[in-house]
């Protein structure tokens, strides 16, 4: 008897807590701040890791082209630098949209927020379309020496990266316009905008070594 009233008492205590819960905004709240956290700081980890994968190809790519005695493919003198400077300022600028776009979310101004946010999408959109046409005019291949395979695989994973962030843009996009959507925080935004972020940072060290260092 005396194990069957306690664990009776154990379970009483445990609705009782899960009530408090439910009722108190305030414990509430905390609950979901710290959800919040925990589930940032495992999306800050996971672009640690990404990080790491960048730099290993930053550096392969340095030694490489430190190391190489014909560097460029036969027949390229060079890369045309003024498009992708073009799609660099468009790509960098976006960070500065996405921005504005998180601060009119937390304003509750959700238009604001809608509007800003489909600019960052059209922005990825216009860098992934400059850089398929730069693709597209190029003269040299994956094939072409170890210049080509890193070029295509640099440029490329990151062009993966920002084609991520656009689709993770349009769905943040799409449940904004859920009732109550934002009622548990914006995870969603914040994350997909950190993400955002790192791939700009990661494009313009990318410019440096691609573009600017021939």
């Amino acid at each position: 008897m005396a194990s069957t009233d306690n664990t009776m008492s154990q379970g009483e205590t445990a609705i009782a807590s899960s009530n408090e819960l439910q009722y108190d905004p305030s414990l509430l709240a905390e609950h979901e701040h710290d959800e919040e956290g925990n589930s940032m700081f495992g999306f800050i980890v996971f672009l640690l890791s990404e990080s790491v994968i960048f730099l290993s190809f930053f550096a392969g790519y340095i030694v490489y082209k430190t190391k190489a005695v014909e560097w460029l493919p036969e027949g390229i003198e060079g890369l045309e630098v003024r498009e992708p400077f073009i799609n660099t300022v468009i790509l960098v600028s976006s960070s500065f949209v996405i921005y504005f776009a998180e601060r009119a979310l937390k304003k509750d101004n959700l238009w604001g927020f809608r509007l800003f946010w489909l600019l960052t999408m059209a922005m990825g959109s216009y860098f992934l379309y400059g850089q398929a046409v730069e693709w597209n005019s190029l003269e040299f291949g994956f094939t072409s020496g170890t210049f080509g395979g890193t070029f295509y695989l640099l440029t490329g994973f990151h062009g993966l990266h920002v084609f991520t962030g656009v689709l993770l843009q349009s769905i943040m996009l799409i449940r904004s316009f859920i009732p109550g959507n934002y009622e548990g925080g914006h995870f969603g935004v914040d994350a997909t905008s950190l993400f955002w972020h790192f791939v700009d940072v990661i494009w313009i060290i990318l410019f440096v070594l691609i573009y600017v260092w021939q």
